[in-house]
């Protein structure tokens, strides 16, 4: 929990991972000693929805960073941050190139193989386009990982067809998947030209999800009946939805609803969509995921504290407690006793808050201030 009211002078209590108790007589023979006079401590952030690793991955068009050195970026600076549980969004889809099936097997591979050596938590958030249907049986399988993925449904098929006479946002989706704009559209035109299969394949994938007790989404709902569909399937996660009705038929019937951060850093949506902090104050925003821009949970916490009026106390579950609920992630999201200790110091003094401290499990994971370590034998 974050208290709205002035500071306290308290201490936190870490051992083994969790946290172990929060009162100024908490315990004994604690060897390292984080002095947070001055600064707000806060729960860790958790991030449901990022894309930003592709950038890591790929931070010009055509050219592939090893996976393993990308996840070690994207892990500092989500540390940085102070992102503590991160769902890394891997996108199953029917493209080559960056988004490709072989490409989410590498994935997977190099985030079974690095994970124990990560500063957060990183998970996976499964995206699967619901015309990649050669993806299938690699998604089923990656539902069986552990910790357990979370699972959206997508479908940017029919947009892609949409805007198949916008020659700029062809070349951009061909450049991402190698393709020249013309090879993109007739790819495009070969896979809705299955279209009859979809329905029985997200029906498969959900009944597996179900089965699994998996987190499932859908992502992108433009209509009541489009959201109705998923929900009917088990998607208790209402992610991105695209008009107000649907974000507030979701809000009345208790579902999570999740937004873009850099949505509320832009002052609106980049796609002309629903405005987040016009969303937050209509009480019908649950949640805020970084979306493609890790630094945005933060910045957009603090933006909507100085600027919007809201109290920061108010705002922070938005990026921890909410955001680990709509998960199922019950051992973190605030700080109290038995809950995983990820904990952030942060200066709001200037312009920009910085996070001084970052503390993922127990781990001191980022420091920037090494005057605030001192020794307590």
């Amino acid at each position: 929990m974050l208290s709205e009211s002035a500071p306290m002078m308290t201490d936190i209590d870490v051992a083994e991972g969790r946290i172990a108790g929060t009162d100024e007589r908490c315990g004994t023979g604690r060897r390292l000693v984080l002095d947070a006079a001055g600064l707000l401590v806060l729960p860790g952030i958790v991030d449901l929805h990022g894309d930003a690793f592709e950038r890591s991955l790929m931070p010009r068009p055509g050219v592939m960073i090893d996976y393993a050195v990308a996840l070690r970026e994207a892990d500092r600076t989500l540390a940085a941050f102070g992102v503590t549980t991160a769902f890394l969004s891997l996108t199953a889809t029917w493209e080559p190139g960056l988004r490709s099936l072989e490409a989410g097997r590498r994935m997977v591979a190099a985030l079974t193989a690095e994970r124990a050596r990560l500063a957060v938590d990183h998970r996976l958030h499964v995206r699967w386009e619901t015309y990649a249907l050669d993806a299938m049986d690699d998604v089923i399988g990656w539902l069986d990982l552990d910790p357990a993925p979370v699972l959206s449904f997508n479908d940017h098929t029919g947009q892609t067809l949409d805007n198949r006479t916008d020659p700029k946002k062809l070349a951009k989706w061909g450049e991402r998947a190698g393709l020249s704009p013309s090879e993109y559209l007739a790819l495009v035109e070969r896979v809705a030209a299955r279209g009859h299969e979809v329905g029985p394949a997200i029906a498969r994938l959900a009944a597996e999800g179900r089965r699994r007790g998996i987190v499932m989404m859908s992502h992108d709902d433009r209509t009541l009946e489009g959201r109705a569909f998923y929900r009917e399937l088990g998607a208790t996660v209402a992610e991105f939805p695209m008009t107000r009705p649907v974000i507030e038929d979701a809000a009345r019937r208790g579902e999570p609803t999740v937004l873009g951060a850099p949505n509320v850093l832009r002052g609106g949506s980049h796609n002309g969509m629903l405005g987040a902090a016009e969303m937050i104050e209509a009480g019908v925003c649950d949640v805020l995921a970084s979306d493609y821009f890790y630094p945005a949970q933060l910045l957009a916490a603090f933006k909507l504290a100085r600027e919007h009026g809201h109290a920061l106390g108010r705002i922070w579950p938005l990026v921890s407690a909410n955001a680990a609920r709509a998960a199922r992630l019950d051992d973190r999201g605030d700080i109290a006793p038995g809950r995983r200790a990820d904990i952030i110091l942060v200066d709001d003094s200037g312009a920009v808050p910085e996070v001084v401290a970052t503390i993922a499990a127990g781990r001191l994971v980022h420091l920037t201030r090494g005057e605030i370590v001192r020794s307590d034998m």
